[in-house]
Protein backbone atom coordinates (compact mmCIF):
# COMPACT_ATOMS: atom_id res chain seq x y z
CA UNK A 1 0.00 0.00 0.00
CA UNK A 2 1.36 3.30 -0.88
CA UNK A 3 1.02 6.09 1.45
CA UNK A 4 1.59 9.64 1.29
CA UNK A 5 5.25 9.71 2.84
CA UNK A 6 5.97 7.11 0.42
CA UNK A 7 5.19 9.39 -2.91
CA UNK A 8 8.25 10.88 -4.95
CA UNK A 9 8.97 12.70 -7.91
CA UNK A 10 10.25 10.13 -10.95
CA UNK A 11 14.02 9.97 -10.92
CA UNK A 12 15.10 12.12 -12.82
CA UNK A 13 12.43 14.36 -13.34
CA UNK A 14 13.21 17.39 -11.00
CA UNK A 15 16.23 19.26 -10.57
CA UNK A 16 17.69 21.90 -8.53
CA UNK A 17 17.15 25.27 -10.35
CA UNK A 18 20.55 27.63 -10.95
CA UNK A 19 20.97 30.78 -8.36
CA UNK A 20 22.26 32.83 -10.93
CA UNK A 21 23.67 35.87 -9.61
CA UNK A 22 25.07 35.04 -6.24
CA UNK A 23 28.71 36.00 -6.74
CA UNK A 24 32.05 34.91 -8.72
CA UNK A 25 32.71 31.72 -6.67
CA UNK A 26 29.05 30.24 -7.25
CA UNK A 27 29.96 29.58 -10.99
CA UNK A 28 26.69 31.39 -12.29
CA UNK A 29 27.75 35.02 -10.46
CA UNK A 30 28.74 37.96 -12.11
CA UNK A 31 27.26 37.88 -15.55
CA UNK A 32 24.46 35.32 -14.41
CA UNK A 33 25.41 32.67 -17.50
CA UNK A 34 24.05 36.04 -20.25
CA UNK A 35 27.84 36.47 -21.13
CA UNK A 36 28.98 40.23 -21.47
CA UNK A 37 27.11 43.58 -23.05
CA UNK A 38 25.29 43.02 -25.62
CA UNK A 39 21.17 42.88 -26.43
CA UNK A 40 20.85 39.29 -24.74
CA UNK A 41 22.66 40.18 -21.63
CA UNK A 42 19.78 42.83 -20.74
CA UNK A 43 16.36 42.71 -18.90
CA UNK A 44 13.84 42.09 -21.49
CA UNK A 45 16.71 41.69 -24.13
CA UNK A 46 15.97 39.80 -27.74
CA UNK A 47 14.31 39.79 -30.33
CA UNK A 48 10.91 39.50 -31.52
CA UNK A 49 9.55 36.31 -32.65
CA UNK A 50 9.86 36.64 -36.72
CA UNK A 51 12.45 39.12 -36.17
CA UNK A 52 14.89 38.22 -38.87
CA UNK A 53 17.91 40.48 -38.55
CA UNK A 54 16.41 43.60 -40.56
CA UNK A 55 15.60 41.36 -43.38
CA UNK A 56 12.19 41.38 -44.94
CA UNK A 57 10.24 38.71 -42.97
CA UNK A 58 8.61 35.36 -44.31
CA UNK A 59 5.36 36.66 -43.51
CA UNK A 60 5.40 40.10 -45.11
CA UNK A 61 7.70 38.74 -47.92
CA UNK A 62 4.93 36.05 -49.27
CA UNK A 63 1.88 37.37 -51.66
CA UNK A 64 -1.53 37.04 -49.86
CA UNK A 65 -3.72 37.19 -52.58
CA UNK A 66 -6.39 34.78 -53.51
CA UNK A 67 -9.12 33.17 -51.40
CA UNK A 68 -9.41 31.95 -48.23
CA UNK A 69 -12.14 29.62 -46.90
CA UNK A 70 -11.38 30.31 -43.44
CA UNK A 71 -13.87 32.74 -42.68
CA UNK A 72 -16.59 31.13 -44.00
CA UNK A 73 -16.07 27.54 -43.55
CA UNK A 74 -19.00 26.04 -41.17
CA UNK A 75 -17.24 24.51 -37.77
CA UNK A 76 -18.44 21.32 -36.07
CA UNK A 77 -18.01 19.25 -33.10
CA UNK A 78 -17.31 15.48 -34.46
CA UNK A 79 -18.91 12.80 -32.19
CA UNK A 80 -18.25 9.06 -33.12
CA UNK A 81 -20.72 6.39 -33.07
CA UNK A 82 -19.35 4.54 -30.39
CA UNK A 83 -19.44 7.40 -27.95
CA UNK A 84 -23.00 7.79 -27.91
CA UNK A 85 -23.47 4.09 -27.78
CA UNK A 86 -21.83 3.91 -24.22
CA UNK A 87 -22.76 6.96 -23.19
CA UNK A 88 -27.13 6.42 -24.01
CA UNK A 89 -29.16 3.64 -23.16
CA UNK A 90 -31.09 2.28 -26.72
CA UNK A 91 -34.19 4.17 -27.23
CA UNK A 92 -32.55 7.04 -25.70
CA UNK A 93 -33.46 10.58 -28.31
CA UNK A 94 -30.26 12.44 -28.49
CA UNK A 95 -30.05 16.32 -29.06
CA UNK A 96 -26.93 18.92 -28.19
CA UNK A 97 -28.86 19.54 -24.78
CA UNK A 98 -28.65 15.72 -23.96
CA UNK A 99 -25.27 15.26 -25.45
CA UNK A 100 -23.85 18.63 -23.42
CA UNK A 101 -25.36 16.63 -20.10
CA UNK A 102 -23.66 13.58 -20.69
CA UNK A 103 -20.32 15.19 -21.09
CA UNK A 104 -19.80 14.01 -24.93
CA UNK A 105 -19.58 17.40 -26.07
CA UNK A 106 -18.20 20.64 -24.30
CA UNK A 107 -19.54 23.99 -26.23
CA UNK A 108 -22.87 24.47 -27.77
CA UNK A 109 -21.62 24.48 -31.53
CA UNK A 110 -22.92 22.07 -34.43
CA UNK A 111 -22.65 18.87 -34.41
CA UNK A 112 -21.41 16.04 -36.85
CA UNK A 113 -21.72 12.57 -36.08
CA UNK A 114 -19.08 10.54 -37.46
CA UNK A 115 -19.29 6.60 -38.27
CA UNK A 116 -16.60 5.35 -36.04
CA UNK A 117 -17.33 2.58 -34.16
CA UNK A 118 -20.53 0.71 -33.56
CA UNK A 119 -23.92 1.15 -32.16
CA UNK A 120 -23.90 -2.22 -30.66
CA UNK A 121 -27.33 -3.04 -31.68
CA UNK A 122 -29.06 0.08 -30.49
CA UNK A 123 -31.93 2.38 -31.87
CA UNK A 124 -30.92 5.57 -31.14
CA UNK A 125 -32.80 9.23 -32.52
CA UNK A 126 -30.58 10.87 -33.37
CA UNK A 127 -30.87 15.00 -34.07
CA UNK A 128 -27.57 16.79 -35.40
CA UNK A 129 -26.61 19.62 -37.79
CA UNK A 130 -24.93 16.99 -39.73
CA UNK A 131 -23.77 13.18 -40.43
CA UNK A 132 -21.51 11.41 -42.14
CA UNK A 133 -22.83 9.02 -44.77
CA UNK A 134 -21.97 6.13 -43.17
CA UNK A 135 -23.09 6.93 -40.01
CA UNK A 136 -26.47 7.70 -41.51
CA UNK A 137 -26.15 4.14 -42.99
CA UNK A 138 -25.23 2.62 -39.60
CA UNK A 139 -27.86 4.36 -37.25
CA UNK A 140 -30.48 3.42 -40.04
CA UNK A 141 -29.32 -0.40 -39.85
CA UNK A 142 -29.38 -0.38 -35.90
CA UNK A 143 -32.83 0.43 -36.51
CA UNK A 144 -32.55 4.11 -35.19
CA UNK A 145 -33.43 7.09 -36.58
CA UNK A 146 -31.40 10.56 -37.84
CA UNK A 147 -32.54 13.51 -38.04
CA UNK A 148 -30.45 17.43 -39.23
CA UNK A 149 -31.38 20.32 -37.17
Amino acid sequence: MITLNDLHPAKGSTHVSKRLGQGIGSGNGKTSGKGNKGDKSRTGGGVKPGFEGGQMPITRRTPKRGFNNARFAKVFQPVNLDTLAKKFDAGAEIDMDAMLKAKVIRKKLPVKILANGELGGKALKIKAAAFSAEAVKKIEAAGGTHEVI
